[in-house]
């Protein structure tokens, strides 16, 4: 939205900035537009105010800067990522929408796509694109919320203590969510308690209720003296369940969704609870769900060729990947598994992936399914899975696994591929689609 210069000054606390002239804020050279005002950001490998003379050439009113003025339009501020936060939480209080924060070791952007779909039955409601959590990527998403937005859905990551803590200083929610605690992040953490409490950071400024997994551990570390409402699979019964379907009971209620697996059934829970916190009725809350969909490289089916391909490799975690292997093995004939390095875990990273390895094997010893490990942490797990008496074959990256598929397997198998973003599984179906072209 576009701010005037009385805006600015009122969210700085700056009454030398006085004006009615308007603006839209950017942060980027590459996609700013005729007037303006150019926002520098600063990184570990870069600082945007190297680039202020760019955005002036293309297009640009002014600049924010915080050490030589680089034009003559220009805004002197102490932190660039400071100012843009509090532009941020000037603009949520002017439009004033309902605030919902969603963190969680595994599954907050899929709980995040549940609760727009729902709460999107009654309300104009705006998210967090993708996975945009960081707080850069929290301004992004408040600055492009339209003015007549009634909820604002605010996805929320995070690699450290503090950083939840600092978005929802200026998200200021109104319901949290935390769909986990897991050992996500557990090697920059050192330790389950640790990440429980960064997640719980969320109800730091929290106005309204909690919404969280029924979690000991989120139980001890959210200090919230407001309503708190746990959930848990424990809570659900499953009525039917087959490929891309599940049907469940919850509170005596029947939903549907368009997708398999009981972590998705559990994260689907947030969603009913908050649907149910803000008025919504049976009906629509039932619907939203029905039209869930799954987003890019979670849970994403397609066919390529003879291939039938589940891609849900966004990321990975120990709790997640149990999880997403079990629902596939429990669903799918033919099955085949691609599994690769879990990152971030730590010095234990090593016993993290045994354990996967260790549990996959131990309850599905007696299913007909092919083991494809790739990296040398995966290696482990595959280690796990032979000495059961599993079939594993084993790559150091994924050409050399592209390879194997488009040479060994044949038609009628499903793949199923589950690992951390950095092993970038998507160039194993880039590879097997051009073969296909």
């Amino acid at each position: 939205m576009k701010l005037s210069l009385d805006d600015i000054g009122f969210a700085l606390c700056n009454e030398n900035i006085k004006g009615n002239e308007e603006f839209e804020i950017s942060t980027d050279t590459r996609t700013i537009k005729q007037g303006d005002l150019y926002l520098p950001l600063k990184g570990a490998s870069f600082d945007g105010e190297d680039f202020c003379s760019k955005a002036i050439e293309a297009g640009a009113s002014g600049c924010f800067y915080t050490k030589e003025k680089p034009c003559e339009f220009a805004i002197k501020v102490d932190d660039t990522l400071t100012a843009y936060l509090k532009l941020a939480n000037y603009v949520r209080n002017k439009i004033n929408p309902i605030v919902v924060g969603v963190t969680g070791s595994s599954g907050k952007t899929t709980t995040k796509e549940m609760i727009y779909s729902v709460l999107s039955e009654k309300f104009k409601t705006h998210k967090t694109f993708s996975n945009h959590n960081n707080e850069i990527g929290f301004c992004q998403t408040v600055m492009s919320m339209p003015d007549d937005c009634e909820i604002l859905i605010v996805e929320m990551g995070m690699r450290g203590l503090g950083e939840i803590e600092l978005i929802t200083k200026y998200a200021q929610p109104d319901y949290a969510v935390i769909t986990n605690a897991g050992s996500a992040h557990i090697g920059r953490l050192g330790s389950l308690d640790n990440i429980a409490k960064a997640k719980c950071e969320i109800t730091k400024y929290l106005n309204k209720a909690l919404v969280a997994h029924d979690n000991n551990r989120i139980k001890k570390f959210a200090n919230f003296e407001g309503e708190k409402i746990f959930y848990s699979i424990s809570d659900v019964k499953i009525l039917d369940k087959k490929e891309g379907y599940s049907r469940f009971l919850y509170k005596d209620k029947e939903y549907e969704l368009s997708i398999e697996g009981e972590y998705n059934v559990e994260n689907s829970l947030a969603a009913i609870n908050l649907g149910q916190k803000l008025g919504l009725s049976y009906e629509q809350i039932r619907s939203g769900l029905s039209k869930y969909k799954p987003i890019e490289k979670r849970w994403e089916v397609q066919k390529i060729g003879e291939f039938n391909i589940i891609n849900d490799s966004y990321n990975a975690n120990p709790e997640s990947m149990k999880a997403a292997v079990s629902t596939f093995l429990d669903l799918y004939s033919n099955p085949v598994v691609i599994l690769g390095n879990m990152g971030e875990l730590g010095k234990n990273e090593i016993e993290f992936h045994r354990e996967v390895g260790e549990f996959i094997a131990s309850k599905f010893k007696n299913k007909k399914a092919k083991f494809i490990t790739v990296g040398n942490l995966a290696l482990y797990i595959g280690q796990e899975l032979a000495e059961k008496g599993l079939f594993v074959k084993h790559f150091d990256n994924n050409l050399e696994t592209s390879r194997y598929i488009l040479d060994n397997l044949h038609e009628g198998c499903t793949i199923f591929l589950k690992a951390s973003r950095a092993m970038k599984f998507e160039e194993i179906i880039e590879n097997i689609r051009r073969n296909e072209k």
